[in-house]
């Protein structure tokens, strides 16, 4: 990472990171898909550690789940100072593409899931797309009793969140 990278404290800036993940994920779901993707969500971006201007970093894409036109990659990012020897893993992500063909979604590839570990992925990320969408009806339905609310029990419920 180079100096432009960094942020105030002198680490390297989170959107140069953010940056980064999104072209590693184009490229993993583009190469699983054989086609252009595009980015439909950031799900996760975890943050670990710092990373240091001057440090090498590594992203390292893999394709976790797919459903019919979606491809998830799971990126792994690993900061190594190469004067010291030393790697570090600073951050997870995960991110949600979409295959393109001729401006519309395209199906992807089934995956092929041979050893545990892939199975294990795969399963976890099925799941992470099951509570994604449970959790977005929860939260529309719930917006959706905000706008219905009077302003008098807006303000009770801004009581009550005062109070917790």
């Amino acid at each position: 990472m180079q100096p432009q990278d960094a942020n105030f404290l002198g680490k390297v800036f989170g959107g140069a990171i953010l940056s980064k993940i999104d072209l590693c994920a184009y490229a993993t779901a583009s190469r699983f898909a054989g086609t252009i993707c595009v980015t439909a969500s950031f799900d996760r971006v975890d943050f670990h550690e710092p990373i240091e201007v001057g440090e090498l970093v590594t992203f390292v894409g893999l394709v976790s789940f797919v459903g019919r036109t979606s491809v998830e990659v799971t990126i792994e990012i690993f900061a190594e100072n190469v004067m010291l020897g030393t790697r570090r893993h600073t951050n997870t992500a995960r991110v949600t593409m979409v295959a393109m063909k001729e401006g519309k979604s395209a199906v992807v590839p089934r995956l092929l899931c041979e050893t545990r570990d892939d199975k294990i992925r795969f399963l976890e990320g099925k799941l992470r797309r099951e509570l994604r969408a449970k959790h977005t009806e929860e939260r529309k339905k719930i917006y959706a009793q905000f706008n219905l609310a009077t302003d008098e029990e807006l303000d009770q419920l801004l009581v009550l969140e005062k109070l917790a």
